[in-house]
């Protein structure tokens, strides 16, 4: 499992350039290199979640347990409304994708159905989809006749492995694009993608990746001139690093710059709560399912990041250093760095999204999907058989829970390896920047 949580650890970082709260990309090239490849194809279609596994050994209740926060008591108030009400105030909501946890896609699919929606809102810019194809999806949002085949390179042909294999992201786009014939011309919504545009059947190296692939810098950048300068209002749905505010690297943060306090930020709970013996031993066990709760001032917001996304392991690239702590810029309470929490119910209770079957039947995508996790590092991906691949989909049916899993300490031969790989780079004088 170690090993496994490394690489992902380790991957993530390459296809998130999001925060200087990121591993530096050069010592993640390293473990792609040297570290044992074994992740298992259903395991690496979730691998947004998986590394928030990069927590030490430690009981995460008994962590939690331990912590006196102080604050006032959170107060939650019913999501959708609270969400809805909020474009009142903001121009943006920002708000966390489901990255396979299938509660928080329900969650999204209700929200943009609810008639109010389209009331308050003027575009939607998702993570999972490549604006080298925004005309394309134009065009098919507005409800033109554009083959599904052509419309799907928006997310199957954008980088990341959690949308390509996402039965929500399939699902996504046909939402939206259906919900458009139903209303009137100046409601409809406009989905923008917001990840770079890249041709990926040109990257074929991870250095590749690390030229061309400047995430955080193109969300920002399609905000503020698709909609902020146009004074339009937008939903973002985006991992949470790529959200958060007063951290320098962020697309919020980057784009707040010359839009200041338009952008309300909310984040799910990540590993908070969870690991509890009984339902009742939760702190939120009354709130409303699904539920809002603001930050500021609260016992909630006073909590650190660390006691919702465990840091991941990191090499400095000025100092050459391994830290398992997250950068200053994120040493902070979670008040500073987000506006709200949503909740959706028991944290140790949450499913995980499951493989849609249009992927799963699909010999020559899926053929393409492996020889993507190949040129990452994935030396196995290449090998399996189509039937390991299915015995592995059958074998995940046992167990449909979301859960977090922890990560135990590196083995020093692989740290030491990273260490060494960093200081030849300084020694050769081309240092790769965050």
């Amino acid at each position: 499992m170690r090993d496994k949580l490394q690489k992902v650890c380790q991957f993530f970082l390459f296809l998130f350039d999001s925060v200087e709260a990121s591993v530096t990309r050069q010592g993640a090239k390293h473990c792609s290199k040297n570290c044992e490849r074994s992740v298992p194809r259903v395991a690496w279609i979730a691998i947004l979640f998986i590394i928030m596994s990069a927590i030490p050994a430690t009981n995460r209740a008994q962590t939690q347990q331990q912590t006196k926060p102080t604050g006032s008591e959170p107060v939650p108030e019913p999501a959708v409304p609270a969400i809805l009400a909020a474009f009142d105030k903001y121009e943006v909501v920002a708000m966390p994708q489901g990255h396979g946890m299938q509660d928080l896609n329900h969650f999204i699919l209700t929200l943009i159905r609810n008639p109010a929606f389209s009331d308050k809102v003027n575009d939607i810019e998702v993570e999972f989809g490549n604006s080298l194809y925004q005309p394309i999806l134009d065009r098919y949002i507005a409800g033109e006749n554009v083959p599904f085949t052509e419309v799907q390179k928006v997310w199957r042909q954008d980088g990341q492995p959690t949308p390509a294999a996402s039965a929500f992201v399939e699902q996504f786009f046909p939402l939206v694009r259906a919900l458009n014939q139903k209303l009137p011309p100046g409601r409809r919504l406009r989905v923008l993608a917001g990840d770079p545009p890249v041709d990926w059947g040109q990257i074929k190296s991870v250095d590749d990746v690390i030229r061309l692939v400047h995430r955080d810098a193109s969300i920002a950048s399609v905000m503020e001139k698709e909609v902020l300068s146009k004074h339009r209002k937008a939903l973002m749905l985006f991992g949470t690093f790529h959200l958060m505010h007063g951290v320098g690297g962020s697309a919020v943060s980057l784009y707040e710059k010359d839009y200041p306090n338009v952008t309300l930020v909310v984040s799910d709970l990540g590993i908070f709560d969870t690991d509890l013996p009984t339902l009742s031993s939760s702190r939120l066990a009354s709130w409303p399912i699904p539920s809002l709760s603001r930050a500021k001032g609260t016992w909630l917001g006073a909590l650190d990041l660390g006691h919702f996304i465990p840091p991941a392991i990191r090499i400095d690239e000025k100092d050459c250093q391994v830290h398992n702590e997250f950068p200053k810029a994120l040493q902070k309470p979670m008040e500073e760095l987000v506006d709200a929490f949503l909740y959706l119910g028991p944290q140790d209770l949450r499913l995980r999204e499951k493989i849609p079957a249009d992927i799963a039947l699909d010999v020559s995508y899926r053929a393409e999907f492996q020889r993507g996790a190949a040129m990452f590092g994935f030396r196995d991906a290449a090998s399996k058989t189509p039937q390991e691949f299915d015995q592995e989909i059958v074998k995940s049916a046992e167990d449909p829970l979301f859960a977090i899993p922890k990560m135990q300490v590196l083995d020093p031969k692989e740290v030491k390896a990273m260490v060494q790989s960093c200081l030849d780079r300084k020694t050769t004088a081309n240092p790769r920047n965050n």
